[in-house]
C-alpha cells in the first residue's frame, strides 16, 4: 500500500509540472543591461515596446511580442545619450518560436550597440 501511495504521489507531481513556455501565444523578450550605465529606456521593435530603467547587470521584465527575431531594431536612451542598433532587413530570417528570450545589450567604447541573443 505504501508503494502505491508513493507511486501516486510521484505521478501527481510529474503530471502537475509544466514548462513556463507551455501554452504561450507569443514571444517573450527581456533586456539584460551588460553595460556600465543605466538604460533609461530600451525600445525593441515598435514604439510601444519599451523596457524602462534597467541598471548595469540587471534585467527588465518580459514583454510579449507577436513576432520577433534573434535581433531587432533597438533604441537605447541612457541619460542624454541615444544609441541605435538598426538591422537592414529580416530577409531569410526565421521568426522565433513562442518562448522566453533575452537580448543582452552593451555599448562599445565607440558607441555601437552590441547584442548578445540568449534563449532562456
Amino acid at each position: 500500500m505504501k508503494q502505491f501511495a508513493l507511486l501516486f504521489l510521484i505521478a501527481t507531481v510529474f503530471i502537475g509540472c509544466s514548462d513556463r513556455d507551455d501554452n504561450l501565444d507569443g514571444v517573450n523578450i527581456r533586456i539584460k543591461n551588460e553595460s556600465s550605465v543605466t538604460f533609461d529606456t530600451v525600445q525593441v521593435g515598435s514604439e510601444e515596446m519599451i523596457h524602462e530603467n534597467i541598471g548595469p547587470e540587471e534585467y527588465s521584465g518580459y514583454l510579449e511580442y507577436e513576432t520577433a527575431y534573434s535581433y531587432a531594431y533597438i533604441n537605447i536612451t541612457a541619460g542624454e545619450e541615444n544609441y541605435v542598433f538598426q538591422p537592414i532587413d529580416f530577409v531569410g530570417e526565421t521568426p522565433l518560436e513562442n518562448g522566453f528570450y533575452t537580448y543582452g545589450l552593451s555599448i562599445s567604447e565607440e558607441g555601437v550597440v552590441v547584442l548578445n541573443f540568449v534563449v532562456d
